[in-house]
């Protein structure tokens, strides 16, 4: 019951979030010029609706990604982190595409991360990366295949090859984030 109450507040915040200052008149009761009681009354049913179904999904045995720490750590990470790789990685793949100079191949990383919400999270990071891409998780021991625009040739003298080659800090923030 306390993860469908949790899930179902947590739904209807992003709601409100995503559809402030959406309200028409300043008529309404409960708008404050931001949402109309129309709005409300959809977003707490819809918020019930998605809390039912994702209760189990959102919310598994702890509560650690409802520590505010962690999403303030989350919102520095894709602020200061993951923007300054990717604009890093903009920068390189436009030189290769200039140049023509790549060695594309498929690598083998272990970040070592162990929630499913870490690899997911660092598979998305790199995925949205320009210049490499998430294949496929191996999911005994947690090894990402990622398609790498330009394989170092001294990365691939260990394997799995380091992670800081392919992905940089990526997998610490996610550490710090999701386990």
């Amino acid at each position: 019951m306390l993860a469908f109450i949790v899930t179902t507040i947590v739904c209807f915040i992003i709601y409100l979030l995503l559809t402030i200052g959406s309200a028409t008149g300043a008529s309404d009761f409960f708008n404050l010029g931001l949402w109309s009681n129309e709005e409300i009354l959809f977003g707490v049913i819809l918020s019930v609706i998605v809390g039912a179904i994702g209760r189990k999904i959102f919310v598994k045995k702890d509560f650690r990604m409802l520590n505010p720490v962690r999403w303030f750590t989350f919102l520095f990470y894709l602020f200061i982190p993951f923007f300054w790789g990717m604009a890093k990685a903009n920068f390189d793949v436009a030189y290769r595409v200039i140049t023509g100079k790549i060695n594309p191949g498929i690598v083998k990383i272990s970040p070592g991360l162990k929630t499913d919400l870490g690899i997911t999270m660092l598979a998305n990071s790199i995925t949205l990366t320009p210049g490499t891409l998430s294949v496929d998780i191996d999911e005994d021991k947690n090894d990402l295949y990622i398609h790498w625009i330009n394989v170092k040739k001294e990365a691939l003298k260990k394997k799995p090859i380091d992670y800081k080659y392919v992905c940089g800090s990526f997998p610490k923030w996610v550490r710090r984030i999701a386990e």
